[in-house]
């Protein structure tokens, strides 16, 4: 079993310094480019993050660690290719104003509310939950796990509908 301590520093430090960068980002407009097309690109990552997450863990009920771990580190590259087009559009385009009215318009901003503070507290749940997999310490693995599955899931499936729900307001 691997030492996990010099992983905790770094990750504590990651989880506050990329939602800092992204949030002072928004702040960074660069012109001269069009990355209009990466919302449905990014969203589609999401959705496939969504069923690859609840295909891992379908995977390793049934005893198939290697192929849990593979699609997991998958998800964790997904994520970070996400992060980079979603900072990338926002850095080079204005921010869509949602325009639906009543009771949806409540919906989505819960939604989207939820789903931006979740993929901030994301980032440690996915980290910690990785390092103790991948220092050996499973039974710590597994009851992190149980928390980091179910926002992450619900990061991936908001992400999508926020995109589905200001789609035709783009």
């Amino acid at each position: 079993m691997q030492n996990a301590e010099p992983y905790r520093k770094l990750i504590i430090a990651f989880s506050i310094v990329v939602p800092l960068a992204v949030a002072l980002l928004f702040r960074v407009k660069i012109t001269g480019y069009d990355f209009s097309f990466l919302p449905p690109i990014y969203a589609t990552i999401n959705g496939i993050t969504a069923v690859l997450l609840v295909t891992a863990v379908m995977l390793i009920k049934n005893g198939h660690r290697k192929w849990h771990e593979r699609l997991m580190k998958i998800n964790i590259l997904l994520s970070a290719l996400f992060l980079v087009m979603y900072v990338l559009y926002h850095i080079t385009s204005e921010s869509t104003p949602y325009g639906g009215e009543g009771l949806l318009r409540y919906v989505y901003f819960f939604i989207l509310v939820s789903h931006i503070l979740l993929s901030v507290g994301v980032i440690p749940l996915v980290l910690f939950t990785y390092v103790r997999a991948i220092t050996g310490r499973f039974e710590a693995h597994k009851k992190l796990a149980r928390y980091t599955f179910p926002v992450w899931l619900y990061v991936a499936v908001t992400g999508v509908i926020v995109y589905l729900m200001i789609s035709p307001y783009y």
